[in-house]
């Protein structure tokens, strides 16, 4: 990861936003200049037949790193079309440091809508997309699973579709690991060839996606590259995702909420890292191909609790079950159905050159740090999205109602359930007997 320093803005607007002004998602306070402009650290020939490129879902978390580092580290090269609906976990905030770059240009449209597709197409001259704009809050999904259809399976067809009209040279198609579904323990990490067995509405949509993806490659000869990530986090990350919730939620002395009992586990990996393998895939990756992009940091909902705790110096040696750790973690029902793990092997990518530089706990000092600093005036208020199943209708955000305990929830997983209450069943025939 490369940090190249802004310079810091004493306004006027920055003082009203610490000082509790009401704030729009959209709205520019200024907060922006005093932040570090992060970026990736890999830089590649530059490609000849690639010159104007579309990020869709350019000022959201995953692709604004890549927006940033293409911009910055292709100066000469490449022109970084930023092309957002700005929903609600978006802000112009992500990609404003990159306003006065002659090679920078933001373009508000929405993937659904295929005039404005085509028209940011057009205009730009654009050769090459990458395609991350998605509903991508797997607890979103369950309640308003239309809209993931909609954004997720249509927009991708739309864009598809719009890509083929204006004879796009690649289409980069930004996936996730969740399409494979749940990978048991015993499991081996799967490869690009494994099945998809998506087990949400979230992951189904994503890979619908792909179906389409796909076919258009083999119906129209679209030059395709479908890329599938673990989980990614980091500065710039809206807080509705476990890692800068928690952040915020800790920085404000109150304490996080765990869906279920926390057994569920991720893999990891930073920002920086990411923005590397979307770079490397630009300039090295094959037509038709499919790559995995895989973290070594698997690591509990439990365990980063602790982790969290630790970092953020609440306790010294913070240990599930010690009082300590049970003042800060709490606990509510788990999601419909919550896999337990995602595991993908790597290898293919990391034959390509690409390598994970960004160790979890250096990563999870970048970014506590970033949050502490610029996490609650960043979006606006983000008071509502901290709760433990926020709704979202449009662009507002609304806090759920759900219990919290202090103890551990069962997990709604049937075959646990069932096997929890047989022996809960026995202990009492025991007792009884």
């Amino acid at each position: 990861m490369t940090v190249a320093t802004a310079q810091p803005a004493n306004s006027p607007q920055n003082s009203l936003a610490a000082n509790g002004r009401r704030q729009s998602f959209f709205e520019d306070f200024g907060i922006w200049k005093e932040a570090p402009v992060f970026i990736g650290t890999t830089k590649f020939e530059p490609l000849p037949d690639v010159k104007n490129i579309m990020i869709t879902g350019g000022a959201g978390f995953i692709a604004c790193w890549l927006v940033r580092h293409l911009t910055l580290t292709y100066p000469h090269a490449y022109n970084i079309v930023s092309f957002d609906k700005l929903d609600y976990c978006a802000s112009l905030n992500n990609t404003r440091a990159l306003n006065d770059k002659r090679n920078f240009t933001f373009h508000q449209g929405d993937i659904t809508n295929p005039s404005e597709v085509v028209d940011c197409l057009e205009r730009y001259n654009i050769d090459t997309v990458f395609h991350f704009a998605a509903q991508s809050h797997v607890d979103l999904s369950f309640g308003n699973s239309y809209g993931f259809t909609h954004t997720n399976v249509y927009g991708t067809h739309v864009l598809l579709e719009s890509a083929k009209k204006v004879g796009i040279k690649r289409f980069i198609h930004i996936s996730t690991d969740e399409v494979y579904g749940e990978v048991k323990d015993e499991d081996d990490d799967l490869l690009e060839t494994s099945i998809l067995a998506p087990t949400n509405p979230y992951a189904a949509s994503k890979a619908a996606a792909e179906m389409l993806v796909h076919s258009y490659q083999k119906s129209f000869k679209l030059p395709v590259i479908i890329v599938r990530s673990n989980n990614v986090y980091g500065p710039h990350q809206y807080p509705e995702k476990i890692i800068p919730k928690f952040t915020c939620l800790l920085n404000r002395n109150q304490p996080v909420v765990l869906h279920g009992d926390g057994s569920p586990t991720r893999r990891y990996l930073f920002a920086g890292d990411a923005a590397d393998a979307f770079d490397t895939i630009l300039h090295r990756g094959q037509l038709g191909q499919i790559y995995n992009v895989g973290s070594y940091d698997e690591i509990s909902n439990i365990s980063l609790c602790s982790k969290l705790l630790t970092e953020m110096a609440l306790v010294p040696a913070a240990v599930p079950g010690d009082d300590d750790f049970r003042k800060w973690v709490k606990y509510t029902h788990d999601r419909p159905f919550n896999d337990h793990r995602y595991a993908v092997d790597g290898t293919k990518l990391r034959n390509l050159g690409w390598e994970q530089k960004t160790s979890f706990a250096d990563g999870l000092r970048i970014t506590v740090e970033w949050y502490r600093r610029f996490g609650e005036r960043w979006w606006g208020d983000i008071s509502k999205v901290l709760s433990p199943f926020p709704v979202v209708d449009g662009y507002e955000v609304h806090s759920d109602k759900e219990p919290i305990t202090d103890l551990p929830q069962p997990t709604v997983d049937a075959e646990v359930q069932v096997s929890k209450k047989r022996k809960v069943e026995a202990s009492n025939g025991q007792a009884h007997a």
